[in-house]
């Protein structure tokens, strides 16, 4: 593998991402099957324990194949921010390295790859009791109003969110109420970097479809597999807590946000299932999106029956 040189050159460190069934899990076994790897998940959902069917999480078998970092980090009560995967990742990243193995960063979770290698804005942090005021103004007026509170003094996010989206809703008035700016303005300053990062150079390697109607066959057929192995009872377990709310980040999850509705009876199955595969369709062209903004990124076709192959090839040559 390749390493710091004495020009201080950085070390490449391959980064598979994609979006949701696009054989990233595949492509990482078969490489961990060739050297010795060790995977970091780039996975907003992953983190969260409980939560293994709907999130496509996994096995234990596959686990076992080479060691997997990020995964079943937090209860699904907890918020993990992009600063803690950062943190968290620059950290692995060396310990995996200093072992003399490859870090392998694996997921489609952009935000996280973005704040991982452009660093972070100078964001306030949470605010448990500017949260609870904005929670019971909810309560009173409702979310589409608190949306258009927030179309007052931050037009830019307000635009972008849905008058729905308690939680980025929330979370964008709480920034303005906290520094008195709003988030788009402290979103487009200049991130923060730091020299933890500067020993590593973080490669994107883009399984991207040639056919999008590929993709959404197989998102449709792994959600079925989902219902069929048992993912309404897995969140039926987790309702059952009664410590976890459909408004939790970790409920927001595509296809338990739609479960959980299912559950509460205000949509039958056929909707359910309808609905939890357009989300993952919708959450797919995201990722896709931000994919696309990487010009540096290198991309193979994942409808590409030999996609693993060359996958592997790349990675090979990189490090």
């Amino acid at each position: 593998m390749t390493s710091r040189t004495s020009s201080d050159q950085p070390t490449s460190i391959p980064c598979l991402l994609g979006p949701t069934a696009s054989g990233k899990t595949a492509a990482a076994l078969a490489l961990a099957a060739r050297r010795p790897v060790e995977i970091i998940s780039v996975d907003s959902a992953l983190v969260y324990r409980q939560m293994d069917i709907g999130t496509a999480k996994p096995t234990a078998e596959e686990r076992a194949v080479a060691p997997h970092h990020l995964i079943d980090i937090v209860d699904p009560t907890d918020v993990y921010s992009a600063a803690q995967f950062r943190t968290d990742t620059l950290r692995l990243t060396a310990d995996i390295h200093a072992r003399g193995r490859l870090p392998l960063l694996v997921g489609g979770t952009m935000l996280y790859y973005k704040a991982l290698t452009q660093g972070l804005s100078d964001l306030p942090t949470a605010d448990p009791e500017v949260r609870a005021a904005l929670d019971a103004d909810a309560a009173r007026e409702g979310w589409p109003a608190m949306h258009a509170r927030l179309a007052s003094v931050d037009p830019v996010t307000a635009a972008r969110l849905a008058p729905n989206d308690s939680q980025r809703i929330q979370r964008a008035l709480e920034i303005f109420m906290l520094s008195g700016q709003a988030m788009s303005t402290l979103l487009a300053a200049p991130a923060r970097q730091d020299d933890a990062a500067s020993a590593w150079r973080f490669v994107p390697i883009a399984l991207e479809p040639s056919d999008r109607s590929v993709l959404h066959a197989r998102i449709e057929k792994r959600f079925d597999a989902m219902l069929d192995g048992g993912f309404i009872d897995e969140v039926v377990k987790l309702r059952e807590r009664g410590d976890l709310t459909p408004e939790m980040p970790s409920m927001r999850c595509v296809g338990y946000r739609q479960v959980w509705e299912y559950l509460d009876g205000t949509v039958d199955y056929a909707t359910m299932r309808d609905k939890g595969i357009f989300a993952t369709r919708q959450l797919c062209k995201r990722q896709l999106t931000w994919l696309r903004s990487m010009t540096e990124r290198v991309v193979i076709d994942c409808c590409d029956p030999h996609a693993t192959a060359r996958v592997l090839d790349v990675i090979e040559a990189l490090v």
